[in-house]
C-alpha cells in the first residue's frame, strides 16, 4: 500500500460535476501508441473525481489491442420527461450496447479522444465539456498542503546536502585509489 505522505502529495483540488451521470474510460493495457495519457488519467485523475463525485458512476474498459481508441465518454443525466430525451449515444449498435448496458437512459454523451494527449489536457477538456466547478480546499486541507510544501522544500535541501556529501566521498575515494595505485604493493 502506498504511504499516506505519498498519497497526500498527490492531493490537488478536484471538481464537482453538475449533470454528469456516468463516465466511461476506455484504453489499452499497455501505454504504447498514445495510451499513456489515458493511463495517467485513470491512475491520478479519476480517483479524485470519484472522491468529490460519489454519485457519478465510473467504468473502465481496458483492452489488449493497442490499436483500440483511448476515449473518455461522458454521459449526462436524462431530463425528467422521457419524451424530450434526445439520444446521442454511439452510432454502432455493438458500441451502444457495450457502453449503456445496465444503466438508465442518458440525455446526451460527449467523447474525448485521449490518444497522444497529456493527462492535464484531458482534464481541462473534461472540465470545459462538463462545466465543472472547482472544489475549494478546506482550511485543514490547505494547512496540510502548506505542510507538504514545507516538507518538499526541506527534502530538496536534504537531497542537495546528501549529493554534495556523496560527491565529496567519491572524490576522496578517487584520490586514495590514485595514491594507492602510485605506491602499489611491494
Amino acid at each position: 500500500m502506498v504511504s499516506v505522505i505519498k498519497r497526500m502529495r498527490k492531493l490537488k483540488a478536484a471538481s464537482q460535476f453538475l449533470d454528469v451521470q456516468r463516465i466511461h474510460l476506455e484504453f489499452a493495457f499497455k501505454f504504447n501508441n498514445g495510451h499513456f495519457g489515458a493511463r495517467k488519467v485513470w491512475r491520478n485523475i479519476l480517483p479524485r473525481l470519484k472522491y468529490h463525485n460519489p454519485a457519478v458512476s465510473i467504468t473502465i474498459n481496458r483492452s489488449i489491442d493497442q490499436a483500440d481508441p483511448a476515449n473518455l465518454t461522458i454521459f449526462y443525466a436524462s431530463p425528467k420527461d422521457p419524451d424530450t430525451a434526445a439520444s446521442s449515444t454511439p452510432s454502432s449498435p455493438a458500441m451502444q450496447s457495450k457502453l449503456t448496458s445496465n444503466h438508465t437512459s442518458f440525455e446526451r454523451t460527449e467523447t474525448i479522444n485521449m490518444k497522444h494527449k497529456h493527462e492535464l489536457d484531458v482534464l481541462s477538456e473534461l472540465m470545459d465539456l462538463t462545466k465543472a466547478r472547482p472544489v475549494a480546499a478546506t482550511p485543514e486541507a490547505a494547512t496540510e498542503l502548506q505542510q507538504l510544501a514545507n516538507e518538499e522544500r526541506r527534502s530538496a535541501a536534504d537531497r542537495a546536502r546528501n549529493a554534495a556529501y556523496t560527491e565529496q566521498r567519491r572524490q576522496e575515494k578517487a584520490l586514495l585509489d590514485q595514491a594507492r595505485g602510485a605506491v602499489g604493493p611491494a
